[in-house]
């Protein structure tokens, strides 16, 4: 009898042996667990971080190849930086800037809105002509109606169709776009079109004690007016050469917490565009470049040599938050942009970037960002007529 109670002993588990295994299964179990979680964290590090790269480089890029094609066109002393009158019957609008405290809307390479720690507002502007600044003078005086009278005969490069800006000479007055719906031998008709306001030029009189020049900006579909914004974590582009996007602003990359831009001044006293131009001062506000006593003035725009523009994105899927206060430490403070010489012995400009989004749920501190930065030159000087 004590034998066949021994083997049976011998054919299970003790009390102590169960506990012992449940205890190194749940520690197993933990280690597992805690490894799961670890590795969840770490992709969604490396998840965040592509996403943020990915959509940073598409805008950064985005507002890159509109900034290099910038000016072209417009590059006439006459031109840029002209305030100038537009009425578009599709509904797009120029950016505003002061001038001596009042508003103007100046054709230029680039226009910006400052809004200090927000997301900039940034318009890139070019013609699409192939003559690049082709141009003809005033015949006549033009107080109104459809004809304007040119002294060429058969202005090479002036087709129907395209868009024009008449500015007068010596700069100083308005300038004003139309658009062209017939060519004759010395007429520019302006009859009808999407840029004619009543078939007439905005700005009333042009050629009256002094000459006025008509400039080509190309056909319609080629005149590019970008502005460049972000709204609710979106950057958006209205364009007056994009169907759909001239009354309001469409989509066009995610997750896109600011943009930002500075002009790039060249404001040497001997400054001659002729001997070439250079960067000497970043400003994200217009400044009086060529010390005329006002800020904003079409010499200012003539100064601007290059555009400094940052774009700031973030990951597409936040971090959990921690503790009771549900709050996240991935990301701790506000970033900086503009902080380095660019171009050297040039000194810098910072600007600290706001991080949160209007209506946004979740914490800007959740989500990981990324910052990128280029110049890109406007090539107004080099194409110069």
């Amino acid at each position: 009898m004590s034998k066949h109670r021994a083997r049976r002993r011998d054919g299970g588990f003790s009390v102590v042996e169960l506990m012992v295994s449940v205890v190194v299964g749940m520690v197993a179990v933990m280690f597992a667990t805690r490894l799961l979680a670890t590795s969840e964290t770490d992709k969604s590090a490396a998840l965040g971080g592509s996403d943020s790269m990915q959509n940073g480089m598409l805008a950064l890029f985005s507002l890159n190849f509109d900034a290099s094609q910038a000016g072209w066109g417009i590059n006439d002393t006459l031109v840029n930086g002209c305030n100038t009158l537009m009425k578009d019957a599709d509904g797009f609008t120029m950016l505003p800037v002061k001038r001596g405290g009042v508003d103007t809307t100046p054709l230029a390479p680039v226009v910006i809105v400052n809004n200090g720690e927000q997301s900039d507002v940034i318009s890139l502007n070019s013609g699409g002509s192939q003559s690049g600044v082709g141009n003809v003078t005033l015949a006549d005086l033009y107080a109104g109606g459809s004809e304007i009278r040119v002294t060429s005969n058969n202005p090479f490069g002036f087709n129907p169709g395209d868009v024009i800006v008449v500015a007068p000479e010596p700069a100083g007055g308005a300038c004003s776009i139309a658009q062209l719906s017939q060519v004759d031998m010395d007429v520019l008709h302006i009859a009808s079109g999407r840029y004619n306001s009543g078939g007439g030029l905005l700005g009333g009189i042009y050629n009256q004690g002094s000459k006025a020049r008509v400039f080509n900006l190309g056909p319609a579909d080629k005149f590019a007016l970008h502005t460049w914004s972000v709204e609710r974590g979106v950057l958006r582009l209205r364009a007056s050469n994009m169907s759909g996007s001239t009354d309001a602003p469409k989509a066009v990359v995610d997750n896109v917490v600011a943009i930002k831009a500075q002009y790039g001044f060249d404001r040497r006293p001997d400054f001659d565009p002729v001997f070439g131009s250079q960067v000497t001062t970043w400003s994200a506000d217009m400044l009086d470049a060529d010390n005329s006593g006002v800020a904003g003035d079409a010499g200012d725009f003539q100064r601007v040599t290059a555009v400094r523009l940052a774009v700031v994105a973030r990951s597409q899927v936040p971090d959990k938050p921690q503790g009771a206060a549900r709050t996240c430490s991935t990301t701790t403070g506000k970033l900086t942009v503009f902080a380095t010489q660019s171009p050297a012995g040039v000194e810098p400009s910072p600007v600290t970037v706001a991080l949160d989004i209007s209506g946004d749920k979740i914490h800007w501190s959740c989500y990981r960002y990324r910052a990128f930065e280029t110049v890109v030159q406007i090539r107004n000087n080099a194409w110069r007529p």
